[in-house]
Parts: structure tokens; C-alpha cells; sequence
């Protein structure tokens, strides 16, 4: 019952968010376009629920020719002004609220990985993590944990699990929002 009231509180929020935040979207979108060459929204192959993969849909925060390896590995001084900014205010990832009406993700969950962060999808395996969608955010986004730490992830991540209602699904999301509000972004 749980899943089913979240997976609607995921498409009215989503749905909610896309509406009112179109203007910015837009004008995102657009930004994005002339900074990095045409290429404004960048697309990567994620873990999702039971370890199917997915396409998830980011505005793009680095050069086209940035390799595809997770965030902690690479050197982010790559990283324009223009990016900074969309990753400290996390406005980034907002094309993944098409990716949660897609049923894909959920607006809370563990952060979904690459395909190559083999010990993060086994020790999520072992712990019953990927029973769930991933989210856009979660226990460990909140609480500063990278994916760099793989055993303290995925503890957060099946902590987030065993406990996720509706109600804890909604302080999550509100204390995500407030995180970003006060402009401490997380990775």
C-alpha cells in the first residue's frame, strides 16, 4: 500500500513540478543549448529497480568529451560557472521528473548508479536495495554521503527502505528542498 501511495505522490509532484517549473525549464534548456554546443541535456545509462537499466535525463554540467564515470572520479574543475551553478543548485536534475513519470525513478529512493560501480550494485544487490526505485533523492544526499563510500550508501539506502511511508517520503522530499534552498548542494 506504501508503494502505491507513493507512486502517486511521485506523478502529482512530478506532474506539479514540470507545470510550474516550465519557465525555468525553458529557459535552462536554452542556456544549456548555446553553453555546451547543442548538447544541453545529457543522457547516461543508470541502475534502476531489480538492476534493469534505464536512460536517466540530466541538464548537462560538463563538456561533452567528460568521460562517463561517476562524479567522485572525475576532475570537476572542468566544471564551468554555468555548471556550478546547476549542480549547487541542483536544478540539474530536474529532467529526471520525466524520468519518475516514466516509472523509472521516484522522487526518493538511492541514487541510481552506473553500470560500472560494481561494488555499489552488489552490496545494494545483497542488501535488498534494488527492490525499490531510485530516486532523485535521498538519505545519503541529505546526509553528504558520496558514492565514493559504497558500504555507508548502501546503509543509509536500506535504512531509507525499511522506513519509507508516505510521511518519511515527504520529509525527505521537504528537506531536500530546503537543502537546496539554502544552496548547499549535494553531489
Amino acid at each position: 500500500m506504501n508503494r502505491l501511495i507513493i507512486r502517486i505522490l511521485d506523478v502529482t509532484f512530478s506532474c506539479a513540478g514540470l507545470v510550474f517549473l516550465s519557465p525555468i525549464i525553458a529557459v535552462l534548456l536554452v542556456i544549456s543549448f548555446i553553453v555546451f554546443d547543442k548538447a544541453p541535456i545529457f543522457l547516461q545509462e543508470r541502475i534502476g529497480r531489480n538492476g534493469a537499466r534505464f536512460t536517466i535525463f540530466k541538464f548537462r554540467t560538463l563538456p561533452i568529451s567528460t568521460p562517463n564515470v561517476p562524479s567522485h572520479e572525475l576532475k570537476l574543475e572542468k566544471l564551468s560557472l554555468y555548471g556550478k551553478f546547476l549542480r549547487l543548485t541542483k536544478l540539474d536534475e530536474l529532467p529526471q521528473l520525466l524520468n519518475v513519470l516514466l516509472g523509472e525513478m521516484s522522487l526518493v529512493g538511492p541514487r541510481p548508479c552506473l553500470p560500472s560501480q560494481k561494488e555499489m550494485i552488489r552490496l545494494r544487490e545483497a542488501a535488498g536495495v534494488l527492490a525499490i526505485r531510485p530516486g532523485i533523492t535521498g538519505l545519503a544526499q541529505l546526509k553528504h554521503i558520496h558514492m565514493e563510500f559504497p558500504d555507508r550508501v548502501v546503509e543509509l539506502d536500506r535504512e531509507m527502505q525499511l522506513n519509507l511511508d508516505p510521511v518519511r517520503y515527504c520529509k525527505i522530499l521537504l528537506a531536500t528542498v530546503f537543502q537546496v534552498v539554502g544552496l548547499r548542494g549535494v553531489r
